[in-house]
């Protein structure tokens, strides 16, 4: 929880400026979710090739594999956007 404050703090300091950093906080946040569904996707048709039964449900558990850990990961992007609103605020000022 707060990793995900000061990740996004330091996204929007960079971004100088609220928007900026609020944008900056939460692609952030949503990225680690992305990657991580788009690495079990790419990884489930090797898997189906062991496991022949996963064959026909290999398109649903691909997008289940990408929805799923990005769902997941809002929480955290949106403690990184609160972060980089912060951040981005503070950046601002000075």
């Amino acid at each position: 929880m707060i990793g995900d404050l000061i990740a996004g703090f330091a996204a929007g300091y960079i971004a100088v400026g609220a928007g900026r950093g609020l944008a900056a906080g939460f692609l952030s946040g949503i990225l680690g979710g992305l990657l991580l569904g788009v690495l079990i996707a790419v990884a489930l048709p090797l898997l189906a090739s062991y496991l022949p039964f996963l064959a026909p449900l290999l398109g649903w558990l691909q997008l289940g594999a990408v929805l799923i850990p990005v769902v997941l990961s809002l929480k955290g992007a949106l403690l990184s956007a609160i972060g980089g609103l912060i951040g981005g605020l503070i950046s601002s000022k000075r």
